[in-house]
Formats: C-alpha cells, sequence, structure tokens
C-alpha cells in the first residue's frame, strides 16, 4: 500500500531521501507553520528546516497551501534559494514519480514564485519544461503543456528580463505545436493550441533579436509549422522580407542558418531520465550487448502511440550535445552512429523518417569550420561509411536525402548549402574521422549517379582516394587507425 503523500512508490521501494528530509521536517515544525508566526528570527538551521517543511506542506495540504505560503514570504531571507533549490531537485530528480496533487501544487508555487522574481526560478520553469514528453498526448501531460505556458503568458513582463527562459519555451513550444496541431480533439485542445500559437507568435513579433540566440534550429522548427495559417506570415517575411522583425543587421534567413544552435537547446526536448538513459547507453554498453539496452529503451521511451516523433529530437542530443571523450571512442563502447542507424530504423512513418534524417544532417547543410563542431556531423559520416557493405541501403538512402536537401531545401540559397556540405564532407577527411571516402565513391553496390554526385563535393585530389584501407570480403574499416568489423549488431 502506498502511504507517500508525496511520490507514487511501489511496496518494495526503498524510501527516497528527499521525501523523508522534507515529510520529517513538516512533522517536527507543523505546529509553527499556522498563525500566529513566531517573530523571533530563526537560525540557518532552522531556516532550513521550515523550507522544508513549508514545501512539503504546500505540496501536499492545498488546503492550507496559501498559510503556508504566506509564511514563506515571512521568514525568506536568500530571495527564496534554498526554497526554489529544493524544487528544482524534486522536479530534475523525482517528477514522474510525483503524485497528482503535489504536480499541480508545483506548478501553483512556480506561479507564484515568478511573481516575487524568486531566485533560481527560472532555472525551474525550465526543468519543468523538459518534464514535457514528446510525442505524449495524454491529459497528464497536455495539462503540464498548458499550466506552464500560462504561466509564461501571464508573466510576460518577467519572461521579458529572461531570455534563456523565453527562447528555451519558444524552442519548446514551437516542437510541441507540430504534434499538437495534427491532433484532433475537443475544447481543451484547441484552446491549448491556441495558446501556444499565441506566446510563439508574440515571441516571435517582439522578442525576435532574443530569438536569434536559438540559431539555425529555429528555422528547422519553424519550417515544420508552415502549414499552420498564423506562422505563414513569420515565414514568409523571414524568407522574404527579413527585415519586419526590426532587428539591427539581420537582412537575410543565412545570417540564421549559420549561427549552430547551443547544446543546451536540445536537452529541452529530452526529458531528463531519458537524458540519463541515453547517457548510460553511449556510456556503458558494450558491442555485442546493445540489442538488449536499445529493446529497454525502446520499451521505456518509444512505445506509446505517437512516440516516434520523439525520435527527431533524441537524434539532434547524440548529434548536437552528447560528444564522448577519446577514451570513449576509442573503447568497445557501442557508437553513436549505430545508436542512430537503430533509431532511423525505429521509424515506421515516412514524414517521421525524413525529420530524422533532416536531423541528422541538420548541421551539413550550414557547417563552417570556424563556427561548427565536427562532432555534430561525425555520426552520419560514420553511420554511412560502416553501413557499406553489409547495409547498403542505408548509405544509398542517406546520401540521396542527402542530396535531395542539397537541392531542395532552400534552392535560392542552394551555393551557399554546398559549400556547406562539401566544408563538411572535407574536414571529416581531413581530420581523419574517415581516412577518405574511397568506400562510398568505389562502392559499386551503390547507386553510380550518387557515387558520381559525392565526387563533386570533394577537391579534385581528394576524389581519387588512397588514404582508406577497405576490404569488402573481410567487411573491416579502417576508422582512426582503428580496424573495426561492420557486424550485423551495426547496423
Amino acid at each position: 500500500m502506498n502511504s507517500s503523500k508525496l511520490l507514487r512508490v511501489t511496496a518494495y521501494e526503498a524510501e527516497n531521501p528527499t521525501e523523508v528530509s522534507l515529510r520529517e521536517a513538516f512533522s517536527l515544525l507543523q505546529p509553527q507553520l499556522k498563525p500566529p508566526f513566531p517573530l523571533s528570527i530563526p537560525l540557518p538551521s532552522e531556516y532550513l528546516q521550515l523550507n522544508c517543511a513549508i514545501a512539503f506542506g504546500i505540496l501536499t495540504e492545498p488546503h492550507s497551501a496559501k498559510t503556508y505560503l504566506t509564511h514563506l514570504h515571512a521568514i525568506v531571507i536568500d530571495g527564496y534559494n534554498f526554497f526554489t533549490t529544493t524544487l528544482l531537485k524534486l522536479c530534475d530528480e523525482l517528477y514522474p514519480k510525483l503524485l497528482e496533487t503535489p504536480r499541480i501544487q508545483i506548478l501553483w508555487l512556480t506561479s507564484n514564485l515568478v511573481q516575487v522574481a524568486a531566485v533560481h526560478v527560472d532555472s525551474l520553469i525550465i526543468s519543468l519544461l523538459r518534464q514535457i514528453i514528446g510525442g505524449d498526448f495524454s491529459e497528464s501531460n497536455l495539462w503540464l503543456c498548458a499550466e506552464l505556458v500560462k504561466i509564461l503568458s501571464d508573466n510576460w513582463d518577467w519572461i521579458l528580463d529572461e531570455p534563456l527562459v523565453l527562447t528555451s519555451a519558444l524552442f519548446v513550444y514551437l516542437r510541441l505545436l507540430a504534434d499538437h496541431y495534427r491532433l484532433l480533439g475537443g475544447v481543451k485542445l484547441d484552446l491549448l493550441k491556441q495558446m501556444e500559437i499565441n506566446f510563439c507568435i508574440k515571441a516571435l513579433r517582439e522578442c525576435f533579436s532574443l530569438c536569434l540566440q536559438i540559431g539555425r534550429d529555429l528555422v528547422r522548427l519553424l519550417q515544420d509549422l508552415v502549414h499552420v495559417p498564423a506562422f505563414r506570415d513569420v515565414w514568409t517575411d523571414l524568407l522574404f522580407d527579413p527585415r519586419k522583425f526590426q532587428v539591427l543587421g539581420f537582412t537575410d534567413i543565412s545570417e540564421l542558418y549559420r549561427k549552430r544552435t547551443p547544446r543546451h537547446y536540445f536537452l529541452l526536448r529530452i526529458t531528463p531520465e531519458m537524458e540519463a538513459h541515453l547517457r548510460f547507453l553511449l556510456t556503458y554498453v558494450k558491442w555485442g550487448s546493445q540489442k538488449r539496452y536499445q529493446d529497454w529503451f525502446a520499451k521505456k521511451h518509444l512505445c506509446w502511440p505517437g512516440s516516434e516523433t520523439v525520435i527527431t529530437d533524441i537524434i539532434r542530443f547524440i548529434c548536437c550535445s552528447h560528444h564522448p571523450p577519446n577514451e570513449i571512442i576509442q573503447s568497445n563502447v557501442i557508437s553513436r552512429w549505430a545508436v542512430i542507424g537503430w533509431l532511423l530504423k525505429s521509424c515506421r512513418r515516412n514524414y517521421f523518417e525524413a525529420n530524422a534524417k533532416l536531423a541528422l544532417f541538420y548541421d551539413w547543410l550550414f557547417f563552417d569550420e570556424k563556427m561548427d563542431n565536427i562532432m555534430n556531423i561525425e555520426p552520419a559520416m560514420l553511420l554511412m561509411v560502416n553501413s557499406v557493405p553489409k547495409y547498403v541501403d542505408i548509405t544509398d538512402t542517406l546520401l540521396e536525402f542527402l542530396f535531395l536537401l542539397v537541392d531542395n531545401y532552400d534552392v535560392s540559397r542552394k551555393e551557399a548549402i554546398v559549400q556547406g556540405v562539401s566544408a563538411a564532407l572535407n574536414l571529416l577527411v581531413r581530420k581523419g574521422v574517415v581516412h577518405s571516402l574511397e568506400p562510398l565513391t568505389s562502392c559499386s553496390l551503390l547507386s553510380p549517379l550518387l557515387r558520381e554526385r559525392l565526387i563533386t563535393f570533394l577537391p579534385r585530389s581528394d576524389s581519387g582516394v588512397v588514404k582508406t584501407s577497405y576490404d569488402m570480403c573481410s567487411q573491416m574499416v579502417v576508422i582512426n587507425g582503428e580496424v573495426a568489423p561492420v557486424s550485423e549488431e551495426k547496423g
């Protein structure tokens, strides 16, 4: 039987230490939490205990929450630092296990803490944004979307002074809208979609200079909303009249293309739990054992209707936010490219597969050695090379998709995109990620048209490459001086 007032736990689970400390503080100090409040100033240790007690009281006794919050306002001496940090720890570590009442109360508390500009409330909101699960259209997940966008919209003046909150929320809600807008539902869902649209349009129209901080992935998110009437004017202005955004110096969308998206944005569409599981997979799981762990991950994160959409976010996270150190790269731990290959094969619908491939290649299109990170483009290259010859269909479809992007992504700026892809390919060879592109340019199993097209992206001296040792019979590839087998598990 669950006796916890805070968490959803099973009979065999040990008590959570965070809950224990909050509950014990509440049991000890509960008589002091109601009027008349003591007039004495608490000692530092007493102050921390009072914060814990008040937090537990507000989260578990909503009927007394306003009284407890009044007490908090009366005693606070650190700008709410300890109190907000306590809530942040709960959200980061335990949000999925919180009972319904504590979840409701955390959102109520967050709204109140924003109104007093509490220390770290910005981090609390970003933590809650990360708890919105992509592709999850359950009532509880949509409720969290609605509550957060309402807090943000109701506190617009505050958010203008918190650019990271504004841009993080914009990143999240643009991404969510792409999925929510396709849903058919009742009045609640329509209201949520309208709130999300209103927030995003207001941010883009009134704060575009801040929105530019997101970088090129802002364009990737917006293009997925071109079918939404409210975004058509934004998209048209971005392509043909960027001066309407009234940002000094911003005169062409290519300036946004050239700005790499900071890696912390990609964490926003990965829940903390999913991030921990992905980092475990890419840090500790050895070749030969990966199928069992991939099945475990899929059962945990990719098994509900709609979860296919999150594959795009996972691929962007792996490419742009998870950059393993050399000791992991040179070890027997499963590689990033192999996990991405598995994720691509997990896509069942063409729309999601295309978005996943775009996520994989997006930084290639605008690559600039001075601005971009080679680790962002490495997985796609190694996936194509290591899939030959056993999984040549993967290489074939990826190359075909890359060239389709080059020709069609932005026809008016095709020359710049060709330069980006050429720069990416040449840096990958020059830095030894692959010793050459001969495994691709000389592979008779690949379409001759694809091979010829690939050669056009290389300097003339590199198109006849001799540096790579490639043996079609033994299916071995030399990468960074290491001989790596292309096994069945590596597809």
